[in-house]
């Protein structure tokens, strides 16, 4: 089923005349009164009304029509087995139940499957992750600046959502700034000083300092790290001001390091009052490095305690690359033929290219016009070329056309003018779906060519095995699975101390390693689910209680003879769906219903009592869960989520196994609302597998198309993922497969112009 974004979406318009139509071979006087009666007036009668519910008013389709919103609540009973309740002896068969659900959908929501409606796409700023890798595409420095910009807000569980991607004053602001750090660091001008880079305190990470104000203190021998993005194989200048809390026989001592180069060892006589610089060339390679500072000699003796402070970090950057050469960034922009430099032809050739690649499609030539003047306003007020050429590109990276992915629109407010997506928005839609950053030379090409539709399998396969593809599972896993989530998760640090930064990061590297195994070998979407294997490293081994295996680095390993299986096992997700001091039912059951059976289901009655604050409860959590759910109004959600919730409850709040939660032991057995029973989580997964297939696999797709177009899904995609579903089933349940089907799909495709297009139109 789907929901409709817009109120307009929701009104059904009456034609000629014309009144609702049911699927095809239904009726709603001969099949959907029946099953009323049959199931459902003995309770929801005039008289009864239970639940506030009385159906006897609905004696037609156009009855039906008009009363959506209570139909999508009877709907989605209907669909979950939720209703008629399950004590009641007289119940539809699951065949019954079907044919109801699909009768009442099409009713609801109609679609002519001959006339697709392929949608609109508001026009989407780039968001963060987006802004970053497409810096990192197109000029070749990895600076990550985004980092520092507003949050991005979410829609439809994810960020690159266009309907909700702002531009506030302040990200108007962060652009520039950005733009102008940006160049300055790709571009050296001649007799520009060398570049000077300030490294944020507040993000080193260390078990062994914290932040103290603007500064960073070191309390205990240890290491504080940063990752910054060398521009090129050169020596760089690291440079701290220092000062030790001083004690002892000998000086505070420190060491510096950059992309594993080492200093020598500093003595830092310095103090608070008299702080001082010090510094250390290091020859680093391109790329992003590790910059750390470490504190070599604690000390603390009745009461008198040495400790190393560090008030800034700071990167100086060489004029020219290792070996005399200029950075590969400046050499990217600067393209002009030999001995023109300086020249209009040249600056004019220097700015088409950038802007045909910032731009994601051929410049207009009134654009580089306007560019080329802003070189010329440049140079007339005393700037050298480069540095002129520097502003008018700075003009380039906070252009609409560089912040906005824009697909043009003939006739915008015409709905029923459907048009095929140009060959350089398809290479955006492509890019940024499964790269999270621009089109690269190859696609930039073939569109240019108008050769692209062409060659769509073959390049999804190609793109799908560039590194860059670890974007799917780091923003399009991360947000679908929400493991992202596990940045803000805070386990009690007194019931679960084990839990640290170090596992949390290996948590989410298990998934989306999982899934990126899956991907790249185009493996079954089900495996998601039954995978016998997962890849761990010595961290996450010794957490789940495997055999130890060695090093930091991730290594596939078996589960055979564990209790563990696909991703509903994984200690990332365990970790986001519990609460800080114990697991949550409740959650684990939700998150299943929305991401993995597509179902989500509604939000609780007000004024329900959390059950912390329902004092009378006793008992084990199981018991207590049990005892709240007797409130009528929360019985019918809970039937749906706790059943699954408990299947998991073998796994603690942190996702270690265990047999007893507390002094009480875990029962982990369950009967869904669909009938099916199970004891364990393996066996609930091999219920999901076998019986929730067709469900779990159009969630896949729906959350996949959802991503992928950058809007939420409408009533009228329901035959784009019908497509879809079939073709993925067709070829095995395939994920490439399953991808390459979005990306051929009609709202993948095509789009139209704005406002609401009634079916078959």
């Amino acid at each position: 089923m789907f929901r409709i974004g817009l109120v307009l979406q929701f009104i059904f318009i009456v034609v000629g005349g014309c009144v609702p139509v049911l699927a095809q071979g239904g009726s709603f006087e001969k099949d959907v009164i029946p099953f009323l009666r049959n199931y459902c007036m003995d309770c929801h009668d005039a008289d009864l009304k239970k639940g506030d519910l009385d159906l006897e008013p609905f004696k037609t389709a156009a009855d039906v029509v008009k009363g959506r919103k209570l139909w999508d609540s009877v709907l989605f009973q209907i669909d979950n087995h939720t209703m008629p309740p399950a004590k009641k002896e007289k119940q539809p068969t699951i065949a019954e139940r079907d044919k109801m659900v699909g009768l009442i959908d099409n009713l609801l929501y109609p679609v002519d499957p001959t006339s697709p409606d392929p949608g609109r796409v508001t026009i989407r700023r780039l968001n963060r992750v987006e802004y970053n890798n497409t810096i990192r595409d197109l000029i070749g420095i990895d600076m990550k600046l985004a980092d520092t910009f507003p949050e991005d807000d979410s829609g439809y569980g994810f960020d690159n959502i266009g309907d909700v991607l702002a531009l506030p004053p302040v990200l108007m602001e962060r652009y520039l700034q950005a733009a102008d750090r940006i160049l300055e660091k790709a571009i050296v001008a001649v007799g520009a000083s060398p570049h000077k880079d300030s490294l944020p305190l507040g993000k080193m990470k260390s078990d062994t300092g914290k932040l103290g104000g603007d500064s960073f203190m070191f309390y205990s021998n240890g290491e504080g790290k940063l990752v910054y993005d060398f521009p090129a194989d050169a020596s760089y200048v690291v440079r701290v001001k220092a000062w030790g809390e001083q004690a002892g026989n000998e000086p505070t001592k420190m060491q510096l390091s950059a992309g594993g180069e080492k200093s020598p060892v500093i003595d830092v006589k310095a103090t608070q009052a008299f702080q001082q610089n010090y510094e250390a060339r290091l020859k680093v390679k391109k790329g992003s490095q590790t910059v750390s500072v470490s504190f070599l000699n604690d000390f603390n003796d009745k009461g008198k305690d040495r400790n190393l402070w560090i008030g800034s970090l700071e990167i100086e950057e060489p004029f020219m690359a290792e070996g005399g050469g200029l950075p590969e960034s400046h050499r990217r922009i600067f393209i002009q033929d030999k001995g023109t430099d300086g020249t209009e032809a040249a600056s004019r050739k220097i700015l088409n290219a950038f802007c045909n690649r910032a731009f994601r499609r051929p410049a207009r030539k009134e654009e580089v016009d306007r560019l080329y003047r802003i070189v010329q306003a440049a140079k007339g007020g005393g700037e050298g070329w480069e540095e002129s050429i520097r502003i008018a590109l700075k003009a380039a990276l906070v252009s609409p056309y560089f912040l906005y992915r824009i697909e043009w629109q003939p006739e915008p407010n015409n709905p029923n003018r459907i048009v095929e997506i140009n060959e350089f928005s398809l290479a955006s839609r492509l890019s940024y779906f499964l790269w999270s950053s621009m089109p690269d030379d190859e696609l930039l090409s073939l569109a240019f060519k108008n050769q692209l539709r062409a060659n769509l399998p073959a390049q999804v396969t190609r793109m799908l095995k560039e590194a860059k593809s670890r974007a799917l599972a780091e923003n399009f896993v991360g947000q679908w699975l929400e493991i992202r989530n596990l940045n803000g998760a805070k386990p009690d640090s007194v019931l679960f101390g084990s839990f640290d930064s170090a596992l949390k990061e290996a948590m989410r590297h298990e998934t989306e390693e999982v899934f990126l195994s899956i991907l790249r070998e185009n493996k079954s979407v089900m495996e998601l689910l039954s995978a016998d294997y997962t890849f761990v490293n010595d961290r996450l081994a010794k957490h789940y209680g495997m055999p130890v295996v060695s090093g930091s680095g991730f290594q596939k390993v078996s589960l055979a003879g564990t209790n563990r299986r696909g991703i509903l096992t994984h200690g990332s997700v365990l970790t986001v769906t519990s609460d800080p001091t114990r697991t949550s039912p409740v959650k684990r059951g939700k998150w299943v219903m929305e991401n993995i059976l597509g179902t989500p289901p509604p939000p609780p009655p007000p004024n329900v009592p959390t059950l912390e604050s329902s004092k009378q409860l006793t008992g084990s959590l199981r018991q207590r869960m049990e005892q709240h759910r007797n409130n009528p109004a929360c019985a019918s959600c809970h039937s749906l989520l706790d059943p699954i919730g408990f299947g998991l409850e073998n796994f603690d709040a942190i996702g270690r196994w265990r047999e007893k939660d507390g002094e009480f032991p875990v029962e982990a057995a369950g009967r869904l609302t669909t009938g099916q029973e199970f004891k364990s989580a393996g066996e609930l997964t091999s219920i999901l597998l076998k019986d929730r297939q067709e469900a779990f696999l159009k969630c896949v797709v729906q959350k996949t198309l959802t991503y992928s177009l950058g809007r939420g899904l409408e009533f009228y995609d329901k035959t784009a993922v019908n497509e879809i579903v079939s073709k993925t089933k067709a070829k095995g349940l395939r994920f490439q497969d399953l991808i390459l089907a979005v990306v051929e799909s009609v709202p993948f495709q095509k789009r139209r112009g704005d406002g609401f297009r009634p079916a078959g139109k």
